[in-house]
C-alpha cells in the first residue's frame, strides 16, 4: 500500500482524527490554565496533566507553551478558507474576500476569543510573537483564493491577500486602541475597514 493509500485508509483517517483531537485537547486545557492562573505561572507539566498526556506528547505537538496560544488563534484560519471556497458563483475575488472575512469573524469572534486576545496583549512573551499569525493567515488566504480562482493572475491574488490581511492587522490595532468598542461591534467595524480599503485603493489608481 502506498503512503497516499495509507493516509486515505480508515486507519489513517482515525489516526489523523485522533491527532487533531489530542492537539485540540492540549490547546484547550492550556488556555483554561492560562486564563485561570496567568500565562507565566503555568508550566508545561501542568498543561500535560490537565490534558491527560505526557510531557513528551505535549512537545510532540507544540515546541513551547507560547506555540499553544498561537495555534489556538488558527481557529480563525480554516473558517476563512472554507468561506472563500463556499462563495456563490460569479463572485469577484474582492467580493469573495470581504464576505468570507465577515463570515469567518461571525463564527469565531466569541467571548473566549476576546479573552485570548487580552491574554496575548497582556503577556510580553506572547505579544512579541503575535504578528506571526498574520503571515500564516495571509498565506492560507492566498492558497484558498488561488484554488478558487485558478485563472486569475497569481500576483494579483497574492497582493489582494496581503492588502486584506494588512488591513485586518491595522484594524485590530485601532480596535484595541479605541475605547468603548464591544464584541458586537466587530462586524460593523470590519465593514468600515473594508470600505476604507476599497476607497483608498480607488484613489491610488
Amino acid at each position: 500500500m502506498s503512503r497516499a493509500d495509507q493516509s486515505t485508509s480508515p486507519a489513517g483517517g482515525r489516526r489523523e482524527r485522533k491527532r487533531r483531537e489530542t492537539r485540540a485537547r492540549i490547546a484547550d486545557s492550556a488556555m483554561a490554565l492560562f486564563q485561570e492562573k496567568g500565562f507565566s505561572s503555568v508550566t508545561v507539566d501542568e498543561i500535560a496533566e490537565a490534558a491527560d498526556v505526557s510531557k513528551r506528547t505535549f512537545f510532540d505537538y507544540f515546541p513551547a507553551k507560547e506555540d499553544v496560544v498561537i495555534a489556538w488563534q488558527d481557529k480563525f484560519v480554516e473558517p476563512l478558507a472554507e468561506a472563500v471556497t463556499a462563495g456563490p458563483k460569479g463572485e469577484t475575488p474582492t467580493e469573495c474576500v470581504e464576505r468570507a472575512m465577515l463570515e469567518a469573524l461571525a463564527r469565531t469572534a466569541t467571548p473566549e476569543a476576546f479573552e485570548v486576545d487580552a491574554l496575548i496583549r497582556g503577556t510580553p512573551a506572547l505579544a512579541a510573537r503575535n504578528q506571526r499569525k498574520y503571515v500564516h493567515l495571509e498565506d492560507r488566504l492566498f492558497e484558498a483564493l488561488r484554488a478558487r480562482y485558478p485563472r486569475e493572475n497569481t500576483l494579483g491574488l497574492n497582493l489582494l491577500s496581503m492588502i486584506v490581511v494588512g488591513a485586518l492587522r491595522i484594524g485590530a490595532e485601532e480596535w484595541q486602541a479605541t475605547q468603548g468598542l464591544k464584541p458586537d461591534d466587530i462586524l460593523p467595524f470590519t465593514r468600515k475597514v473594508f470600505r476604507t480599503v476599497w476607497k483608498q485603493l480607488a484613489k491610488l489608481r
